[in-house]
């Protein structure tokens, strides 16, 4: 059963910094929540999904991709416009908006099974992180998804930051 829950996000690390905080947290398993396995910009290509595999590997951490847990397209723009009425680039927010948050926990949270997603996914692991790219952890859906795991198996959750 899983000891702890880390989260974390790519923005603010470098490839080293990411992989050195995951390490001494302990972490035994990444499982990334995006729904799209990379991202823009050479600042943080070492996120992107074949990079980020060979980094885990080296560093004796576990991968798996659990898409079925990251938000729709449709979802996702909720919050783009939200962020767009506000002014606000996705990298510089810091919170989720409640449009986005009522989408998801519809969407995805209203017939989620904690128990069931962490026997699919980890694998005996003790101390995985959920992972998509947001610095914040209340930016980011994996939030809502840790809160909820959380609270169905009484797990502590703590978020890795830069």
């Amino acid at each position: 059963m899983i000891q702890r829950l880390f989260t974390i996000g790519a923005y603010g690390f470098t490839g080293r910094t990411f992989v050195d905080r995951l390490s001494a947290a302990g972490v035994d398993l990444f499982i990334d929540i995006r729904a799209r396995r990379g991202m823009r910009g050479a600042e943080y290509a070492f996120a992107n999904a074949a990079r980020l595999e060979a980094a885990l590997e080296r560093a004796g951490i576990g991968y798996a991709h659990a898409k079925v847990v990251a938000p729709s397209k449709e979802v996702r723009d909720v919050q783009y416009s939200a962020d767009a009425a506000a002014g606000i680039a996705k990298r510089e927010r810091s919170s989720l908006g409640a449009g986005f948050i009522k989408a998801y926990r519809s969407q995805v949270l209203a017939g989620f099974d904690a128990r069931r997603f962490v026997e699919a996914y980890c694998d005996g692991a003790k101390r995985p992180v959920l992972f998509c790219v947001e610095r914040e952890p209340g930016a980011c859906h994996r939030s809502l998804l840790a809160e909820r795991i959380s609270a169905d198996l009484g797990v502590v959750v703590e978020n890795l930051m830069p």
